[in-house]
């Protein structure tokens, strides 16, 4: 372990507390600490933003080991290297002699270097007869020894760090091609969509893009796009299924049996003589309407959606609409893809459909693909409600409403959000 007093700078050049805690922790070397030279060094090139020092102070650095005569780094070996201003400079490619002071003044205050300024400032060694270094005065590498670990330790974390970046930045490349292909592609085939907001989200989240990222500041863009792209992707997904679903009647029908074989929901009768069923012939460009049953009986056939009334009950189809809503935003039922039943359906009748998703919930994959088949199949005057009433009033109520009373229902034909 080092000893001996502070050494203060010769001249002008005034004492700092920066180059007494350097002198303070060089004394507290181990005898064992060793390091090699240039390992060291390239550690400490990879800690430089943290510690604070340039380009060029390295330049300096990298000149003073140049001088010291062993490759690894001992107080056995001795820490003290004595070159001239002029060898130091040629061995700092040239660098002017100001430029050099200036630098080995920053590395002095990063706590790298510190200085063993002789009587007269000049930098030599006094040899014993046997011409080993008995007494040196120069510049100390005892404070670099000393922070090797440190150093080290910071080159690894700011490595892993880069790294982390680079995924980091990696993830948002691919993450803005694929939003935007999925945007291009989106507007190109006219799927029905928000597409412009949309787009006006991703772009503020691309513009928020710092020019210098850090882990920091670009987690949680990164985070941002990340879920908008699923929430893009979730709703091409969902514009696609019923697509799907009803590019083929029949095999439509066979996907829904083996999927869903407990399913209340079937095709319209063809006779059109069915329990409350419309008429399966289309007049003009829209199926006819589809009848409307007494708010009695749905409450029966459906007496689950009664908890997301106002109040935890139901007394008017204005209440059943708000509830079918709420229903809506439990089951994730996309707001289009309700607006459509309310457009195809009526109002009430597409409250009576949510109310009737929800008593089969647990039968049913995807609550929003299914509203988005059964509207499409009453458009095309394939699906009535009554059928589907009267299975959930058996299995509730063991089928006491009477027949009549659906027959007789009135039809309806309102806006979303009608009355």
């Amino acid at each position: 372990m080092q000893g001996g007093n502070v050494t203060t700078p010769f001249g002008r050049r005034s004492v700092t507390l920066g180059m007494l805690a350097s002198q303070y922790m060089s004394r507290e070397i181990a005898p064992e600490t060793s390091a090699d030279k240039w390992k060291l060094f390239r550690a400490l090139c990879g800690a430089k933003p943290r510690l604070g020092i340039s380009e060029r102070a390295l330049s300096v650095m990298n000149a003073l080991l140049s001088f010291y005569p062993e490759t690894t780094l001992s107080e056995e070996n001795g820490l003290i290297v004595f070159p001239s201003n002029m060898q130091l400079s040629l061995r700092a490619h040239g660098m002017a002699e100001a430029t050099l002071r200036r630098h080995i003044a920053a590395l002095v205050d990063a706590g790298l270097l510190s200085r063993r300024d002789s009587p007269n400032g000049k930098r030599y060694a006094r040899r014993n007869g046997s011409g080993a270094v008995d007494e040196a005065y120069g510049f100390s590498l005892a404070p670099l020894l000393s922070r090797a670990r440190e150093i080290e330790r910071m080159a690894a974390e700011i490595e892993m760090e880069r790294s982390q970046l680079r995924r980091f930045r990696e993830r948002l490349t691919i993450c803005r091609r694929d939003i935007g292909k999925l945007i291009e592609v989106a507007l190109d085939q006219s799927v029905r969509g928000d597409w412009e907001a949309i787009h006006e989200q991703y772009r503020s989240l691309v513009v928020s893009i710092p020019r210098v990222a850090t882990v920091t500041s670009i987690a949680p863009i990164l985070e941002g796009l990340e879920m908008l792209r699923e929430e893009v992707s979730n709703l091409l997904e969902m514009r696609m299924k019923p697509q799907n679903l009803s590019a083929n009647p029949d095999q439509t029908e066979r996907h829904k049996q083996n999927s869903n074989p407990e399913s209340i929901f079937e095709p319209e009768p063809s006779s059109g003589k069915a329990l409350g069923a419309g008429s399966s012939k289309r007049a003009g460009p829209r199926a006819e309407p589809m009848r409307m049953f007494p708010l009695g009986m749905v409450l029966q056939a459906c007496p689950a959606i009664a908890d997301y009334g106002p109040g935890g009950a139901i007394g008017s189809w204005r209440d059943l609409m708000q509830a079918a809503v709420a229903v809506r935003m439990t089951l994730a039922v996309s707001s289009s893809a309700y607006e459509d039943a309310c457009e195809t359906m009526g109002p009430e009748n597409a409250g009576v459909v949510m109310a009737c998703i929800l008593e089969r919930a647990g039968h049913i994959n995807s609550a929003g693909g299914y509203l988005r088949d059964l509207t499409a199949r009453a458009g095309r005057g394939e699906f009535s409600l009554g059928p589907v009433l009267m299975a959930l009033l058996r299995s509730n109520t063991g089928g006491s409403w009477r027949d009549r009373d659906v027959g007789t229902a009135p039809t309806h034909a309102g806006r979303c959000g009608a009355e």
